[in-house]
């Protein structure tokens, strides 16, 4: 399975314009070019730049205003703090995290991990769970798996806690490249291992949080269940009112 897959044109016209706006060249308050002249600068078709331009406008660096054209928001707000749970996940120092690493190994991928990465019911992945130990109290468990292919010959199948953060590690030994975030947040009980390395009473809930990390083309490489005592958290976003 090839995992090195050049961004959608639509997608690299996005980032050229998310750049543009970033050093100045397209400020906060002013048009960005029209969509003639995006197709005339840059030589894609009409749907191309529609479709890039929606994409900046859904993450919020673009508005359009009535009878003024499409104009800059500039840098979102909250571009810092989303995908918060997802970027800890994909950075985490194993070696220099307060926690222990408590299984590696091949398993059987859950249902919706699964799903996720595009793989058959039953197939193999590798799972690395992470406990995460605060002020002597575990806060969170941070499973994470991986496709038995894109895993070969890395440091990722050693019971050795990881140094770098998994998406260092594998950008630089597969030559993949990491992408976008999404994150699905549910909540259920915990299974009776889980509670236990959580330390839960009987009947706590957790929060489930499924950080799916993608490449530019929409593959999976890598999902993390992130599992959070809903006794001992407080939840906040930030978001733009239209």
């Amino acid at each position: 399975m090839a995992y090195e897959v050049e961004p959608p044109k639509y997608v690299r016209l996005a980032q050229t314009i998310q750049q543009r706006i970033e050093d100045g060249t397209y400020p906060p308050g002013d048009r960005v070019p029209s969509e003639n002249q995006l197709v005339q600068a840059f030589g894609m078709s009409r749907p191309t730049v529609v479709r890039a331009l929606e994409l900046l406008k859904r993450d919020g660096w673009l508005e359009s205003r009535q009878g003024y054209g499409t104009i800059v928001r500039g840098r979102p707000a909250v571009v810092e703090h989303k995908d918060r749970r997802g970027s800890e996940a994909l950075a985490r120092d194993e070696a220099q995290s307060p926690g222990r690493l408590v299984e590696v190994g091949q398993v059987l991928a859950p249902a919706r991990v699964a799903s996720v990465l595009g793989l058959p019911k039953r197939a193999k992945v590798l799972v690395r769970r992470f406990l995460v130990v605060e002020d002597g109290e575990p806060v969170e468990l941070v499973s994470s798996y991986f496709p038995a292919g894109l895993v070969e010959g890395t440091e990722l199948e050693s019971a050795d806690p990881l140094s770098g953060g998994t998406r260092a590690h594998l950008e630089s030994r597969k030559k993949v490249r990491f992408d976008h975030v999404t994150e699905r947040v549910s909540a259920r009980l915990p299974e009776r291992g889980e509670a236990e390395l959580l330390d839960l009473p009987d009947g706590v809930p957790v929060l489930s949080v499924l950080v799916v990390a993608l490449d530019a083309s929409g593959q999976a490489l890598q999902v993390s269940d992130v599992l959070l005592p809903a006794d001992r958290q407080e939840l906040e976003d930030t978001y733009r009112l239209n």
